[in-house]
C-alpha cells in the first residue's frame, strides 16, 4: 500500500512552467490524481513549478441531481486547494442521435469520450493548458485491451491507452494528453483516499453492465484473475509490447510507402491519371513491387493505403484484398484482371493486370 502522503505517478513529460489541467469527474482516480500533483506541486523540495488547473465534463447522460452533485462535490475541491476549474456542459444523449441520422452511429461512451477530448483540445488550443492529464490506471488498461482483443483488434487497437497523445492539429497550438497513472492500480488509489480521509464520488453508470467496460470491469475479469492471478499487468504489458511494435512498423511503412503508394491510374504513353474532382482520390499499387514483400509487411501497406483515403480494413477485408493480388486464395475473390471489390467505408478496389486501385466510392 503506498504510503499516506503520497502516490507515485509518471513525471517523464511535466517540466517546471508547464500548464497542467487534470481533466476530473469526481471519482476517486481523478481525484486522486489532483491531489497528488496539488501535493507534488506545493511541496517546498522539488516542486514541480507548474501552473494547475482542473476540467470537468457534465456529459448530460446521468439524472441532473447526480450530474450537479459531482459538480459541487469538484468545484469545492477545487476551491478548498485553489485551483483554477474549467467546466463543459455537453449532451451525449443529442450527439448519439445525430450520428445515428448521418449513418455513422456512435455509441453513448463513444460520443462521451470524443465530446470530452475536444474539450480537452480546445483548452489547449486556447492556450489554458500544455498538457491534460487524465487519471486512467493500469486496471483501465488492462480492461482497455481486453476489450480491444474481443472487437478483433489490429496490433495498434492493442496498444490501447497510450500513456502520451501529442495534440498538434494544424493552425493550433500543440499540446499532450499524458496518463500519468498508467502503471497505478485502482486498489492502490482507493487506499491512498481511504488513509488522508478523502472521499469521492461513486458514479452510478460504473455498476451498469449494459456497458461493456462494465460487464468486462465486473464480470470478465474477475474470472480471468482466476486463471492468473496477474493478468491486469500481463494485459499492460501486453499493451506496452503492441505500442512498441506498432511505432517499428509505423517507421518501417513510413520510409517504404512513398516508393510503393502511387497516384491514380497509368495512362497510355506514360504517367498517370489524377483525377481533380474534390473529394475524389484513389491510390494504386504495382503488384509486383508488392511481390518481394514478406506478408506481414503487405499486409500493413495494403491497410496504410486504405488508411491514407480515409478507409479501415479488418481482416477479413485485408484477407481479400491479398487475394485480388493473387497472394492469397479465397473462393469468393478472384485475382483476374478487372475483378473489383466493394469494402467497408465505400471503399473499391480493381485488379488490372499490373496494379491494385483503390478508391472511395462517392455517397
Amino acid at each position: 500500500m503506498p504510503a499516506a502522503s503520497t502516490l507515485a505517478f509518471d513525471r517523464t513529460h511535466i517540466h517546471p512552467g508547464d500548464r497542467i489541467c487534470i481533466a476530473i469527474s469526481g471519482g476517486a482516480d481523478s481525484v486522486a490524481l489532483l491531489l497528488t500533483l496539488h501535493t507534488a506541486n506545493t511541496a517546498k523540495r522539488e516542486s514541480l513549478g507548474v501552473g494547475l488547473s482542473a476540467a470537468h465534463v457534465d456529459h448530460g447522460i446521468r439524472p441532473a441531481e447526480e450530474s450537479a452533485a459531482d459538480r459541487q462535490f469538484v468545484e469545492a475541491l477545487c476551491t478548498r486547494l485553489d485551483i483554477p476549474l474549467h467546466l463543459h456542459q455537453a449532451n451525449v444523449p443529442a450527439r448519439v442521435a445525430q450520428t445515428r441520422a448521418s449513418g455513422n452511429p456512435e455509441t453513448i461512451e463513444e460520443a462521451a469520450r470524443a465530446i470530452r477530448y475536444d474539450f480537452f483540445h480546445t483548452l489547449i488550443a486556447s492556450g489554458h493548458a500544455d498538457s491534460i492529464l487524465t487519471a486512467h490506471t493500469l486496471d483501465d488498461q488492462a480492461e482497455t485491451v481486453l476489450m480491444k482483443l474481443l472487437r478483433g483488434a489490429w496490433t495498434e487497437g492493442l496498444s490501447a491507452i497510450h500513456p502520451v497523445v501529442v495534440v498538434n492539429n494544424p493552425g493550433q497550438r500543440p499540446g499532450k494528453i499524458l496518463r500519468p497513472f498508467l502503471q497505478t492500480r485502482r486498489a492502490d488509489i482507493e487506499s491512498f483516499l481511504r488513509a488522508i480521509n478523502q472521499p469521492w464520488q461513486e458514479d452510478a453508470t460504473n455498476a451498469d453492465t449494459a456497458y461493456t467496460r462494465n460487464r468486462i470491469r465486473h464480470h470478465l475479469m474477475p474470472q480471468l484473475r482466476d486463471y492468473n492471478p496477474s493478468i491486469d499487468q500481463t494485459l499492460a504489458n501486453l499493451a506496452e509490447l503492441a505500442r512498441e511494435e506498432e511505432s517499428r512498423w509505423q517507421t518501417e511503412l513510413t520510409r517504404l510507402l512513398p516508393q510503393l503508394l502511387l497516384p491514380g491510374k497509368p495512362v497510355r504513353g506514360g504517367g498517370r491519371s489524377v483525377s481533380t474532382v474534390p473529394g475524389e482520390s484513389a491510390i494504386s499499387i504495382e503488384i509486383d513491387r508488392l511481390r518481394p514483400l514478406d506478408p506481414a509487411l503487405r499486409r500493413r501497406v495494403l491497410r496504410a493505403a486504405a488508411r491514407q483515403l480515409g478507409a479501415r480494413l479488418s481482416f477479413d477485408e485485408t484477407a481479400r484484398l491479398l487475394a485480388l493480388c493473387g497472394f492469397q486464395t479465397l473462393p469468393t475473390v478472384s485475382s483476374r484482371p478487372g475483378s473489383t471489390l466493394h469494402l467497408a467505408d465505400n471503399l473499391r478496389a480493381e485488379r488490372s493486370p499490373r496494379e491494385i486501385r483503390l478508391y472511395r466510392q462517392k455517397c
